[in-house]
């Protein structure tokens, strides 16, 4: 079973080897690796070039975003199972091989991920983040995986359709729910790769976008004839994390008195999806009366939660 492998990047030479390195170091025979640069300004294309032998194909040209870039790999990619792995974050030794088995077992499954250390700047992890079994439902209602550890089908992709180049922080939460309407979707208690966090993440610098992308999904979720009926049979659930999930980003981008109005919106369409970040409220709460000081103590809890 082949696997290939794309790699979106521009501008990250500070990451771009170790990512392409834990590409190409994969213990797995049957593998292609395209690297789609978007006309970096920086020292990029030296590093591309210094693996150029290695890797199926490489381009150094304008595009129109990341989506754009990840679909231009994807109509070249020859594999019966497909990937992105983003130029800042990398795989773990045998990520691939054990995706792969798990989709050798079954024909019918569409997509697999698995768990990811989250990693400073300077590649020292500092949490772990682990997820369970979701279901499409979960999925509706902004229960989030970790893209660097998706392994998909390319016959389910096809099907699907590929990125929607209109999203530009959740366009892989958009893709996995068109996916998971069509082909079941596995976890597996695993870590498979590393999201790499840092200032120029968008996960960090762009904390407000990623609220309003989950709300034009809930517009396209709710509008979609294939969505529909079941966004107004769960409507509450799927608004309210909709909301938890604004909130969590609005925290973390320092947004304190949103994050809150955010989880109180959340907590009156379906109290326990809050409760579940209990930690979280009390942080906000905290940190708007000025004791931002305990940042500490919250970022103790949330390693803790996640590693329950």
């Amino acid at each position: 079973m082949r696997v290939s492998i794309i790699t979106p990047s521009y501008n990250q030479a500070s990451f771009i080897e170790q990512t392409m390195r834990s590409v190409l170091e994969q213990d797995y025979p049957s593998l292609e690796y395209f690297v789609m640069d978007g006309g970096s300004t920086d020292s990029s294309l030296e590093m591309i070039k210094k693996y150029a032998s290695r890797l199926t194909g490489w381009v150094s040209e304008n595009d129109r975003g990341q989506a754009d870039a990840i679909n231009k790999g994807f109509r070249q990619a020859g594999g019966e199972i497909v990937a992105w792995l983003n130029s800042d974050d990398y795989y773990l030794p045998g990520a691939i091989q054990r995706a792969a088995a798990v989709f050798e077992k079954d024909p019918q499954i569409g997509l697999v991920y698995g768990n990811v250390l989250s990693v400073d700047a300077d590649g020292n992890s500092f949490n772990l983040q682990t997820f369970q079994q979701f279901n499409l439902l979960d999925l509706m209602s902004f229960h989030i995986i970790s893209q660097p550890a998706v392994f998909i089908r390319r016959s389910v992709l096809e099907k699907a359709g590929l990125l929607d180049t209109n999203y530009h922080c959740l366009l892989d939460h958009h893709l996995w729910l068109r996916m998971a309407r069509l082909a079941p979707v596995v976890y597996i208690s695993e870590t498979l790769a590393a999201a790499r966090y840092h200032a120029q993440a968008k996960n960090l610098a762009r904390t407000a976008d990623f609220g309003r992308e989950a709300f034009r999904l809930v517009d396209w979720m709710s509008s979609s004839p294939e969505f529909s009926p079941a966004f107004e049979q769960n409507r509450a659930k799927i608004l309210a994390g909709a909301e938890r999930f604004d909130a969590f980003y609005l925290l973390d981008g320092g947004n304190y008195a949103a994050a809150l109005r955010a989880y109180w919106r959340a907590f009156r369409l379906d109290a326990p999806v809050v409760l579940k970040e209990w930690h979280r409220v009390i942080y906000a709460v905290l940190a708007l009366l000025g004791l931002g000081k305990l940042r500490g103590i919250y970022m103790r809890l949330r390693r803790w939660r996640k590693n329950k």
